[in-house]
């Protein structure tokens, strides 16, 4: 018995580049993004820079945000267990909303086409667009400051360090990083609003 092959939902790759190479406005700011982009990543021709910034990268990989969810419930205080729950629920909205995007957006990252980047740490998935590590900081980041004040002047300053770092280590785009940022900031005040 032969099996039916379902009928693809989004386009392919080259068929995105081909709708895009008819819109020279678009052309126009990726390529002025493109070059934001290889500035920022020359802060990678540093030895240091490097081992600095695959370090925050690695820290937004998540197991720094899980750990705070496991501790929060024991040492968050009356909140505690609210404020874990509400990461755990707006962390697993957030990686489907970005396994969502990402295969349907398919943005190769820059170290895979474009001339001048390299690879400089590992990535996490084969796609660039949007930014998940900066997705999910800026929403556990944005959910613990609204229950824990003072968290603010740690958890802000590493947010955007891990966002720099993925543009720095070759790995996204700035818009790649702001879209992530502004889904994570989304969906953590939606939380506040359903949960």
């Amino acid at each position: 018995m032969r099996s039916k092959r379902r009928p693809r939902l989004f386009p392919s790759l080259p068929e995105q580049q081909e709708f895009w190479r008819h819109s020279e406005p678009v052309l126009r700011w990726l390529e002025r993004e493109r070059l934001v982009a290889l500035w920022m990543h020359g802060a990678a021709t540093r030895a240091w820079v490097v081992r600095a910034l695959t370090t925050v990268s690695l820290a937004g990989d998540g197991w720094l945000w899980y750990a705070i969810i496991a501790a929060l419930p024991w040492w968050g205080g009356p909140t505690g267990g609210s404020a874990a729950a509400r990461m755990l629920c707006v962390g697993t909205v957030n990686l489907i909303l970005y396994k969502i995007v990402k295969r349907w957006i398919a943005r190769p990252r820059p170290f895979r086409v474009c001339e001048g980047f390299r690879e400089c740490a590992r990535s996490l998935d084969e796609f660039s667009f949007p930014s998940g590590h900066t997705l999910h900081s800026v929403a556990f980041s944005f959910i613990l400051t609204a229950y824990y004040p003072a968290f603010a002047i740690f958890v802000w300053p590493l947010t955007l360090l891990i966002a720099a770092s993925r543009i720095i280590l070759g790995l996204h785009y700035p818009s790649d990083v702001i879209v992530g940022g502004l889904i994570g900031l989304t969906t953590a005040a939606i939380s506040f609003n359903l949960l």
